[in-house]
């Protein structure tokens, strides 16, 4: 095992296809189309961990024999802001193959910046719309333009079927699968469940900027999450008040935002399901972390 709980390959396990060009990658999937096969995706940025392998896990419960399941790995510079950490963003990319072979991933799309963008910052790009304006994109203003952009150039270059995005970025997510829908790109956006350290902290590859100290400290977004979603049955005013009652002790933290919506990010409902988002900064890294409550019932009473 890895640190962290993630697996390694041992010396039995197939090592996965790795393609560096859309033309390898192509040629990778080929046998599979051949045989009617689907190709499912798992999209990141590498520096793979539980996280990812969950969301690895999730897409091969939907296959069937003939598919195939590719995890792209490319740290997307259209996503980074000026002040944000694009030269330092963890890259390990032999630990990375080895994670994917041990969860018998079929092929990993490995491209450099040059195969993404070969004319440099691309012209044409993904608007996110509305909802890429607000939570982080108050924030980060051109960070879901980037995410959108490079999405819609791994559906082009995979094809894929379907794709696994994690909960943990659920305002991605939900772009994700409205960019999906509204420009008929056939792919079904599949979510997969947030994977947390022990203390709730949900796992990041930033995590590792974190110290001990500040590591204790992160897990106050989860606890203030926790808190909110235990007041749900009361109201949105009562899941704010006790979220940010948890957030006012860990004075050290600088907190972004934290906000209820509904799951679809808009206003939140009088009942039902709702979503409770929070970002905050603690010491050098920016963390993010999300819930799903439904208001007007206790937490703990079951759907």
């Amino acid at each position: 095992m890895r640190a962290g709980g993630t697996p390694v390959a041992g010396s039995d396990v197939r090592r996965p296809v790795l393609a560096r060009t859309r033309a390898e990658l192509t040629d990778a999937l080929e046998a599979c189309r051949a045989r009617g096969g689907r190709v499912g995706l798992v999209a990141t940025m590498g520096a793979l961990h539980a996280g990812h392998v969950s969301l690895v896990r999730k897409a091969h419960e939907v296959r069937a024999v003939e598919d195939a399941v590719v995890v792209s790995i490319f740290v997307n510079p259209l996503q980074f802001g000026p002040e944000e950490d694009l030269a330092s963003y963890p890259r390990s990319l032999d630990a990375d193959l080895e994670v994917c072979a041990a969860e018998r991933v079929d092929v990993v799309f490995a491209p450099g910046s040059a195969e993404m963008y070969p004319e440099g910052e691309p012209l044409v790009t993904v608007e996110p719309g509305p909802l890429g304006e607000i939570l982080e994109g108050r924030v980060r203003p051109t960070h879901f333009r980037g995410v959108l952009t490079v999405v819609a150039k791994l559906f082009g270059s995979v094809r894929p079927d379907f794709a696994v995005f994690g909960e943990k970025d659920y305002q991605q997510l939900v772009l994700i699968r409205q960019m999906a829908v509204d420009l008929a790109m056939q792919v079904e956006v599949m979510a997969g469940e947030t994977v947390r350290e022990i203390g709730g902290l949900a796992l990041s590859s930033r995590n590792e900027y974190l110290d001990d100290d500040q590591r204790a400290l992160a897990r106050a977004l989860w606890q203030a999450l926790r808190a909110g979603a235990d007041a749900a049955d009361r109201g949105a005013e009562d899941v704010l008040a006790a979220a940010r009652g948890v957030l006012a002790e860990a004075t050290a933290l600088e907190l972004d935002y934290l906000e209820l919506t509904s799951p679809a990010l808009g206003a939140p409902p009088a009942s039902g399901a709702a979503r409770l988002l929070v970002a905050a900064r603690v010491g050098p890294v920016r963390l993010i972390d999300n819930t799903g409550i439904v208001l007007g019932r206790p937490a703990d009473q079951p759907d």
